[in-house]
């Protein structure tokens, strides 16, 4: 697929979003959620007419959707089957909290991490930090020194680092993660990113940037188009942690007991920080995804050129309405190229904007002061256009009197 059909009028692949109706609204919500492509009301069919066929029986093909899901996000972070495992959830915080509880949290209670982490992982070391885990918060500002200065913040009690690829905030990438990956690995300090901002808009190959023994949680919600209930844990296939929060799926498979003979045994592979029971409807709707991505070969290097040529769009035309910038302003000292797949705007009346747009059908989100404007594939560049203009009759209409 040639990117220049997706910024024409109309936009190539809109007619295969009809159920979102992309060609008839903005969605300019696509750091957040994405539409779905109709293939996956398809997915979610076929769940419910394998559980009606199959009762019980239904989990051979759940788990046939389930590694599916897997080798797609593998593509994605160009990882090696053979170096990396993966264990699939919900929601990335239940990866997490599984991650967490494997650490030495008792001989090394400290955590490292960013001021700019998701509310999920936020809220969680936040509560952490109430029972006595030294939490260390490094400012993400400047971004462009923010890996020297986490690597400079580890030390022998440090239990994990925890950091992000992209800052959901204000979209921009971290640069030198492989940085504090060499430091992590010569404290012998796991390396936890979260590269849902990144993945599918963002290239995030594991080995190119020195990550191979690092965790990585990410999932389908935002850019893959995928839905909720589909998150993962990338973990490093030799890796002897062992969660004290543990389902009974990790039984499932060869189990390798840890120490001691009476001591609690995990399944090999993917199954080490597996869950129990859930509902596969998800994985049915994510696999039919991929297979549609993988069919229109829309793979993280197009996405990458559509993403920044939208996102540079938007900045161009909102560079051109010359706005306040008391009333509304973006950063314009960030390379594009620094960016992740929306744009950031700062605006103390960022709420109201928010909602003013959404009466004129652009639909957005913002973050406290922080407008975020996040275009799509399916979206024509005329969209993104005349999503600009309802922004300047937003602000016009925000001003106080």
């Amino acid at each position: 697929m040639l990117p220049q059909t997706l910024y024409q009028d109309p936009n190539e692949l809109a007619p295969y979003y009809a159920r979102f109706r992309v060609a008839e609204r903005c969605l300019l919500t696509g750091h957040s959620h994405q539409a779905w492509p109709d293939v996956g009301l398809e997915g979610q069919r076929q769940a419910w007419l394998d559980a009606a066929e199959l009762v019980d029986a239904k989990w051979e093909r759940a788990f046939d959707r389930a590694e599916r899901v897997r080798q797609g996000f593998r593509a994605l972070l160009d990882d090696d089957e053979s170096v990396g495992a993966m264990a699939l959830g919900a929601n990335t915080h239940e990866l997490v909290v599984r991650y967490l509880s494997a650490l030495p949290l008792a001989r090394r209670p400290r955590i490292v991490t960013t001021d700019g982490e998701f509310h999920s992982l936020r809220r969680q070391l936040d509560r952490l930090e109430e029972e006595g885990i030294a939490v260390v918060r490094v400012a993400t500002a400047p971004v462009d020194t923010l890996a020297g200065r986490i690597a400079a913040a580890i030390d022998d009690r440090t239990a994990t680092v925890m950091m992000s690829a992209v800052l959901f905030a204000n979209a921009r990438i971290v640069p030198g993660i492989g940085l504090v990956a060499a430091e992590c690995r010569r404290r012998g300090v796991p390396l936890l990113v979260d590269a849902y901002h990144a993945l599918n808009v963002v290239p995030f190959p594991l080995a190119a940037q020195g990550l191979e023994d690092t965790f990585v949680v990410g999932g389908g919600y935002k850019y893959c188009q995928l839905g909720e209930g589909n998150c993962f844990l990338r973990f490093p296939r030799d890796t002897a942690l062992r969660p004290v929060v543990t389902g009974w799926f990790a039984e499932f498979g060869e189990l390798a007991a840890g120490p001691g003979g009476d001591a609690v045994a995990y399944a090999a592979g993917d199954g080490r920080f597996a869950g129990a029971t859930y509902d596969p409807t998800s994985h049915y709707r994510a696999a039919a995804v991929f297979e549609f991505f993988r069919q229109r070969e829309l793979d993280p290097g197009l996405l990458r050129e559509v993403s920044q040529h939208q996102v540079g769009l938007l900045a161009r035309l909102f560079d051109d309405l010359d706005l306040d910038p008391a009333a509304i302003a973006r950063d314009r000292t960030v390379p594009l190229e620094a960016t992740g797949g929306f744009l950031a705007l700062t605006s103390p009346r960022a709420a109201a904007l928010q909602a003013l747009l959404s009466e004129r059908g652009v639909l957005t989100d913002c973050r406290g002061d922080v407008l975020r404007l996040g275009p799509a594939p399916y979206l024509c560049d005329n969209q993104l256009a005349d999503a600009v203009e309802a922004l300047r009759e937003s602000v016009a209409s925000a001003a106080p009197s």
